[in-house]
């Protein structure tokens, strides 16, 4: 709706936080929809970000699920694939590499991270009361991380096509 009424990137993220938060219900709603608003309010509304403003944006998205889950890596929940990404991509990036390709690089490091979650005992979240049981399998949340931010990283890496300006002849 947000984008319809024609509004900017950031309020289209925030607004699609908030519905994610609403809609979602659970634990994971609620940090999903506050890392979405994080995002959207570091990125704005008037320019295309740069890729540091992406590792911002990605590190404000980041530091909000975990100011709010109070989870850490260890604790076999989505942070356990959120932090090495976040880490791996303001790294990539601060290092020069091309946003798209720091990526597709973090969104690997993100993958194998939630792969490792399957050797993990739950500490915090849903899987806690588990123990055990949960031993040999990777958890959701860190999985479906992993999965978000690899179909997702070429609509934040595209770079726009540049602007013809109206009336200009060829």
């Amino acid at each position: 709706a947000a984008l319809g009424q024609g509004a900017g990137a950031g309020d289209v993220l925030a607004a699609a936080g908030d519905a994610w938060a609403d809609k979602a219900g659970g634990t994971s709603g609620v940090l999903w929809g506050a890392g979405l608003r994080a995002f959207g309010e570091t990125v704005g509304n008037s320019a295309v970000p740069s890729a540091a403003d992406l590792a911002a944006c990605v590190t404000a998205f980041a530091d909000r699920i975990v100011q709010l889950g109070k989870a850490e890596v260890g604790d076999k929940t989505m942070v356990d694939a959120l932090l090495p990404f976040a880490g791996s991509l303001a790294r990539l990036i601060g290092e020069g590499t091309d946003p798209a390709a720091a990526w597709q690089e973090a969104a690997r490091d993100a993958a194998a991270a939630a792969a490792a979650t399957a050797d993990l005992l739950p500490l915090k979240g849903r899987a806690r009361p588990l123990a055990e049981k949960s031993l040999g399998t990777p958890d959701p949340g860190a999985t479906s991380l992993a999965m978000v931010f690899s179909v997702m990283g070429p609509h934040f890496t595209a770079v726009p096509a540049p602007q013809e300006t109206v009336g200009a002849k060829a």
